[in-house]
């Protein structure tokens, strides 16, 4: 194994260097730069190399994510370097990675959520304004038929269509051009970009639920690298872990991905987790949307039985009670099965096909 491997002293801490794989965009660094400065943080001995490359969702801009046809469009490029031990672990925006991972991988953090929402970047032209108000048949730029088919329903008068590039690119093509009345992006990579005050409008969960794991940020490792895993781990979020685990389990179920309309909405409160899941057409005309939720509370745990790196969702977290995070893959699962059992295939069908046919 390249890699990491522990120093001789008996202390436990990490010396070798570490070679850290992102995707070679501004947000990307940013977001891998915070997960070295934690790394660093909590283990002052290791060395950090950071690697960075172009994916195939960075190549191509002139079509909609969605009709690209390619799973694992901003990571495939990262986990080939991983498996040919290229880089030690990679960085992702966690929404980026497949429910099913490529055997040999696992999900070794799921750092703590930033804001998970959505939202709405005005242009200049409309500021002061909300969605609400915007004039009739302003045209809204979005990459996610997720956030139009949801969007779509809840402001009629609105169109919507699609924009592509990463953040600093879609927000020059919304302020040099009167192509778009607003863009939608995800909250989160705004605020990482420190572009806050673009925020024009929070879109909370009645008009817009959110993308599996949006908001948080995964660390991907080879699952064979026990000190890699072991060294990452401690980056766990326990409360982000099971959020994400439940939307994970939810997806996968439901074999959605960025080419059907499919949202979540996910928190913790006085242990117990909730999860609402919704599946939608492409106008949004027709979905499905139920919530379940389950006791989180960690419970007498039998760690002699215990398989320290067992995968939930692609997860690997085994410092966080194994009945907890049973629990919220089983509500993933649940959930999705009941969305299933009321025509959720129909609908992501349909919504498949006519996507496939634009």
């Amino acid at each position: 194994m390249s890699g990491a491997s522990n120093s001789g002293d008996g202390s436990g801490k990490v010396s070798q260097v570490i070679r850290m794989g992102t995707r070679n965009s501004q947000l990307a660094r940013i977001q891998t730069d915070s997960v070295a400065a934690k790394l660093k943080e909590l283990y002052p001995d290791i060395h950090l190399e950071i690697v960075a490359m172009t994916t195939v969702g960075d190549k191509i801009l002139d079509k909609a994510l969605s009709k690209i046809g390619e799973k694992s469009l901003f990571t495939k490029e990262l986990e080939t370097a991983l498996e040919k031990n290229e880089v030690d672990l990679v960085v992702h925006s966690l929404k980026d990675l497949p429910t099913t991972l490529p055997p040999g991988f696992t999900i070794g953090a799921v750092l703590k959520r930033e804001n998970p929402h959505d939202a709405v970047v005005l242009h200049p032209s409309h500021a002061g304004k909300t969605l609400d108000s915007l004039p009739e048949n302003s045209v809204i730029g979005t990459s996610s038929l997720r956030r139009a088919a949801q969007l779509k329903k809840r402001f009629p008068h609105l169109l919507f269509k699609d924009i592509r590039g990463n953040l600093n690119t879609r927000l020059k093509k919304l302020d040099e051009k009167e192509d778009f009345a607003a863009i939608i992006l995800a909250a989160a990579g705004l605020k990482r970009m420190g572009w806050e005050k673009r925020i024009s409008m929070i879109l909370e969960p009645e008009d817009c639920m959110y993308a599996v794991g949006q908001g948080a940020l995964a660390v991907e490792v080879r699952g064979r690298d026990v000190d890699i895993l072991e060294m990452v781990s401690a980056l766990h979020d326990p409360e982000t872990v099971l959020r994400c685990i439940a939307e994970r389990a939810f997806l996968r179920r439901l074999e959605g991905g960025c080419s059907v309309p499919v949202a979540v909405h996910t928190q913790v409160k006085d242990s117990q987790l909730y999860l609402t899941g919704a599946v939608y057409s492409l106008d949004g005309s027709d979905s499905l949307k139920e919530t379940m939720q389950t006791s989180v509370s960690a419970g007498a745990q039998n760690l002699e039985k215990e398989d320290a790196y067992v995968q939930r969702a692609g997860v690997t977290a085994s410092k966080i009670p194994a009945d907890a995070q049973d629990r919220a893959e089983r509500l993933g699962v649940d959930l999705a099965n009941l969305l299933l059992s009321k025509g959720a295939k129909e609908i992501l069908t349909v919504a498949r096909q006519l996507n496939d046919a634009r």
